[in-house]
C-alpha cells in the first residue's frame, strides 16, 4: 500500500488513477497499463503497486516502470508564484475558496501541481511544475532542502529565545528546529524574524514560534533552496529561467531538463 499522505500533501482532488497516468506517459493503452500494474512492474514512491484503484498526484508522486522514471509526455513546465494570503495551495476545494490555480491562466499551460504547500494565511514562494522527479526530490527529507521565511511575531524575542529555536523545541511530540534564526527588525510590540528550516513539517514555522511564546502574526516564504522570491508581486507568476532551473534540479541530483 502507498503510505498515507501527511496533512500538508496532495488531496484526492489533485490525483488521477495510476493506469491513466501510465497511458498519458505513452506506455500503452489503459488496458495494457493495467497489465503492467498487475504484473508488479510499477512503483510509486519506490513501493511496488499492484492495485488498479491506486491514485497518484502528477508532479508530486514518483512513478517508475521497470525501474525507469515515468513522466507524461506533456512538456515540463516550472513556475514560480507569489501566493497571497487567503488562497489555498491546492487544485480544488469543496468549499469554493480561492485556490492557487485561480492565479494561473486557464489556457496555455499543462496541468501543474504545487510542490509542497503553504497554509491558507501564509504568503510567498510556491513552485508549480509537472516534473514529478523534481517534486519528489524537493519534498524528500533526505535532500534537506532549505526553506527561508520572514515571520512577524507578537512580542520581541531575545537572543536566548532564538537560541532555543536553533537548539530545537518539541511540538506535538515532534522535535523542530531552525538552522538559522535572526531578528530582521524590532518594533515596540512585534518583530520580524528570518527563519530557515529544512524538515518540511506541518505548520513548522508557526509551531516553532508558538513553542517559545511568540505567535506568528504574518508569514512569508521567500526562498526554496536556491530559488528566491525576489520582487515578484503578490498573485503574480513567472517561469523559471534557465539558471534557476539548473540550480533547483541540481540540488536534488537531476540533470537540467
Amino acid at each position: 500500500m502507498i503510505k498515507p499522505r501527511r496533512q500538508n500533501e496532495s488531496t484526492d482532488g489533485d490525483q488521477e488513477r495510476l493506469q491513466r497516468y501510465l497511458a498519458r506517459a505513452e506506455l500503452g493503452s489503459r488496458r495494457s497499463s493495467e497489465k503492467l500494474i498487475l504484473e508488479g512492474r510499477v512503483c510509486v514512491n519506490n513501493q511496488v503497486v499492484t492495485q488498479l484503484g491506486t491514485k497518484v498526484s502528477p508532479g508530486i508522486d514518483k512513478v517508475t516502470c521497470d525501474g525507469k522514471l515515468v513522466t507524461p509526455s506533456d512538456s515540463l513546465v516550472y513556475i514560480m508564484l507569489h501566493k497571497p494570503a487567503g488562497v489555498l495551495t491546492t487544485l480544488s476545494d469543496p468549499r469554493g475558496r480561492p485556490i492557487i490555480s485561480d492565479l494561473l491562466p486557464s489556457e496555455g499551460l499543462p496541468r501543474l501541481f504545487p510542490v509542497g504547500r503553504l497554509d491558507y494565511q501564509t504568503e510567498g514562494l510556491v513552485l508549480l511544475t509537472n516534473d514529478g522527479a523534481l517534486a519528489y526530490g524537493l519534498m524528500h527529507p533526505s535532500f534537506e532542502i532549505e526553506r527561508e521565511y520572514l515571520a512577524k511575531v507578537r512580542g520581541c524575542p531575545t537572543l536566548a529565545n532564538l537560541a532555543k529555536l536553533k537548539a530545537g523545541v518539541v511540538s506535538d511530540g515532534e522535535k523542530l528546529w531552525a538552522t538559522q534564526a535572526n531578528i530582521v527588525t524590532r518594533g515596540a510590540s512585534s518583530a520580524w524574524l528570518k527563519l530557515v528550516v529544512h524538515q518540511g513539517r506541518y505548520h513548522e514555522i508557526r509551531r516553532l514560534c508558538d513553542a517559545i511564546g511568540y505567535p506568528v502574526l504574518q508569514l512569508q516564504r521567500v526562498r526554496i533552496g536556491p530559488l528566491v522570491l525576489g520582487k515578484l508581486a503578490k498573485g503574480c507568476w513567472r517561469r523559471l529561467n534557465l539558471g534557476e532551473l539548473a540550480s533547483i534540479r541540481r540540488v536534488v541530483g537531476l540533470r537540467t531538463a
